[in-house]
């Protein structure tokens, strides 16, 4: 878990699970990734992300995959730091605060090996 602070305030925290079964050593998974709505567009999930990649990375792992809600601003933020889509799954989760279904965008990023 990484945490993001500004002006002395936690504002971001990010979880990865390494807890995986024993045929998917090599990956990581992205479990969740949550910004103040106030600290937003700040670059401080970015920072988040390549700070858990790195994590990843030290830990072995070559492959990140995540779960988003499909066209939520997470999954232009994923895209843009070079997460591919695999697919949609269609009512996936409900919303937080409603009865309503939403679909979830499934990403993967392969990693660098340095």
């Amino acid at each position: 878990m990484r945490r993001a602070a500004l002006h002395d305030r936690i504002v971001g925290t990010v979880q990865i699970d390494l807890a995986l079964p024993p045929n998917q050593q090599h990956r990581a998974e992205v479990a969740k990734l949550l910004v103040h709505p106030a600290a937003r567009r700040h670059g401080i999930a970015r920072e988040m992300m390549r700070a858990l990649e790195a994590v990843a990375q030290a830990r072995g792992r070559t492959l990140m995959t995540v779960d988003t809600v499909t066209c939520g601003p997470a999954e232009a933020l994923y895209r843009s730091i070079g997460y591919e889509t695999v697919g949609v799954i269609p009512r996936y989760a409900r919303q937080a605060l409603s009865p309503e279904l939403e679909g979830t965008t499934i990403m993967y990023k392969e990693l660098r090996s340095e």
